[in-house]
């Protein structure tokens, strides 16, 4: 469209007089314009423009740079978060099961062994009114002396009695046996009833049933930097016998260690705190809890403040705040009272028509009713 028949438009669109124009051939203000300031014809707006062809792109692949093995930057690179180091378990010291043959036949091989000793002693003759009665053989073949094959026989027999009889022992439930041979950790037994270990394995009893462990006074913070004094219950157990035992020489030691170190880190509600507060610092505990002794085979099931109060240096300051609140809160409840007693008085008083006041006399009214609902209730109190 040329620049003459847009004026000749614009000038029938406004003619002389018209609202929107004016005495002489004014150009409107552009409405529609580029970036560059150049007028966009209308009937463009408007026109049926055929349907726009794909173009077929490529995908964008960031790929790493060539020759340098290093990917290029996206934005800013996220800041590192900063984990807690996971202790490294020794491979040697993780639970495996033991070998263990069941009690029968170690009995078998002791009552064995017991009988070749008898047996040897009749062979050599150690026994003779036993031989000579038994095969009627003459008093000077029944003393003859020990020779080397029942030497030999005498050993093997009581190398198998004491064997046999030695290596029995009892697995009772809740009970595992952690065994060892020359320092070294060999397996764990966690069988019940009557069994047979080879004697020559070092025997550790392990106890592996739920257990309760209540500390004393340890001291802890609530949110506000308050000194507290508090007493947990731990209920745990120990899961991995090897790591246990030859891990950590003491289970409840480690434990409190544990628990203190974790309510360093998390407030814990003073007294009278809420009950959604116990439970939340308890939740937190269990985990950064169970997370420290994981690492040694026990495992921790819940760690929960039982008794908490303030440290004895601030136990004076703090009862006295507490009592201060209280009043306060108290006080605070008795004036809202009386506020909705003179309130409610007042308005039923104008309402039925029994007084009519204006300001002044309603303000009078007001405070006079205030002192005497505050006095009958601190008289009442």
């Amino acid at each position: 469209m040329s620049t003459t028949t847009s004026h000749t438009a614009e000038s029938e669109e406004y003619p002389e007089g018209a609202p929107g124009g004016t005495g002489t051939a004014t150009r409107p203000p552009r409405l529609i314009q580029n970036e560059a300031t150049t007028e966009i014809p209308v009937h463009l707006l408007f026109r049926d423009e055929p349907a726009p062809v794909s173009v077929p792109l490529k995908p964008a692949v960031v790929g790493r740079r060539q020759g340098t093995g290093e990917q290029p930057r996206l934005g800013r690179p996220a800041t590192p978060v900063r984990r807690r180091p996971v202790p490294q378990v020794d491979p040697e010291l993780m639970e495996q099961p033991a070998r263990a043959l069941p009690g029968l036949a170690g009995l078998c091989a002791g009552a064995g062994g017991v009988a070749g000793c008898v047996a040897t002693s009749w062979w050599a003759g150690v026994l003779p009114s036993l031989a000579t009665h038994a095969l009627r053989l003459p008093a000077a073949h029944a003393g003859a002396g020990l020779g080397p094959a029942q030497w030999a026989a005498y050993a093997g027999a009581g190398a198998l009695a004491v064997g046999g009889f030695a290596g029995l022992t009892r697995g009772r439930t809740g009970r595992a046996w952690v065994l060892g041979l020359f320092g070294r950790y060999r397996g764990t037994v966690r069988r019940t009833g009557l069994l047979w270990v080879n004697p020559l394995l070092r025997r550790r009893r392990a106890d592996v049933r739920l257990r309760h462990w209540r500390s004393e006074a340890m001291p802890a913070a609530d949110a506000g930097g308050v000194v507290l004094r508090v007493t947990v219950l731990v209920v745990w157990r120990v899961r991995d016998t090897a790591r246990a035992l030859l891990g950590i020489e003491d289970h409840e030691t480690y434990l409190r260690e544990c628990v203190e170190a974790a309510l360093l880190r998390v407030p814990v509600e003073g007294p009278g705190g809420t009950r959604g507060g116990m439970d939340t610092a308890a939740d937190v505990l269990t985990r950064l809890v169970a997370g420290d002794a994981a690492a040694v085979g026990l495992e921790v099931f819940s760690v929960r403040p039982l008794r908490v109060e303030y440290a004895p240096e601030v136990a004076g300051a703090m009862h006295r705040r507490r009592i201060a609140a209280l009043d306060a809160q108290q006080r605070s409840l008795m004036l809202g009272s009386v506020v909705d007693s003179v309130e409610d008085t007042v308005t039923r008083l104008t309402m039925r028509g029994l007084v009519e006041l204006d300001d002044y006399e309603r303000k009078v009214l007001v405070r006079d009713l205030t002192v005497a609902f505050c006095s009958g209730r601190g008289e009442a109190g």
